[in-house]
């Protein structure tokens, strides 16, 4: 389980980091890393509690941060 966690950490950084790359967001690297970060381990305990999400981790850390990322910025944006 700890394995789980730190893997969808590892991955929700590298999305955080590719999507700043990239040019989909231009929050700054590590704003983005940390919404990304927030957005999967909240993702993360839902699957725990409630089972939701998709059968592979990786998927649901993926799916998670780029939620984050979409909902997140656009809405403190004036």
């Amino acid at each position: 389980m700890i394995l789980t966690l730190m893997g969808t950490v590892v991955i929700a950084g590298i999305v955080g980091y590719a999507s700043e790359r990239s040019g989909f967001t231009s929050n700054g690297y590590v704003p983005s890393i940390i919404i990304c970060t927030g957005g999967a381990f909240l993702f993360y305990f839902v699957r725990l509690m409630f089972g939701i999400g998709f059968s592979a981790s990786g998927w649901n850390a993926i799916a998670s941060s780029i939620g984050a990322l979409v909902i997140v910025p656009t809405h403190w944006r004036r």
